[in-house]
């Protein structure tokens, strides 16, 4: 196990955690996500149940990917960059809807901590993991 824990391991597994963290907050009790989660959901609209849990679903795949990356550092180059895909969609989505004056401006700093920071940090993981050497082509999944 000593091996495994790097920086990577510890990132991406950080990364994992509080993605299953936010996953299971919108899970379990998707109304209280809606309303208590300090970035303004409802300025986007109107509560719905389904679509909470629906992303909820989403956070919960990534952070799987991500905890799969941590350990298996041959599977870390892909599962980062998918995972960067849906992030960096996400904030440009959130980027989208400020600029076209859907929510106040006040947005850009709501969105900062948990929509812009992890796509910019991913996508930055996503570089920096695609310049490390390839993985044997026997690497174990």
């Amino acid at each position: 196990m000593a091996s495994r824990v790097d920086g990577w391991f510890l990132l991406l597994s950080a990364l994992a955690l509080i993605s299953a963290g936010n996953a299971a907050w919108m899970l379990i009790d998707p109304a209280y996500w809606y309303s208590d989660l300090p970035a303004g959901v409802p300025d986007f609209g109107n509560y719905n149940e389904h679509f909470v849990r629906d992303i909820g679903c989403a956070f919960l795949t990534f952070a799987l990917a991500l905890a799969w990356a941590a350990f298996r550092p041959a599977t870390r180059a892909p599962l980062v960059a998918i995972s960067a895909v849906f992030f960096v969609a996400h904030a440009l989505l959130h980027i989208y809807d400020t600029a076209r004056g859907f929510v106040e401006a006040d947005h850009w700093w709501l969105d900062l901590p948990g929509v812009y920071t992890p796509a910019v940090l991913l996508m930055a993981m996503t570089y920096r993991l695609s310049g490390d050497a390839p993985a044997p082509s026997n690497a174990r999944l």
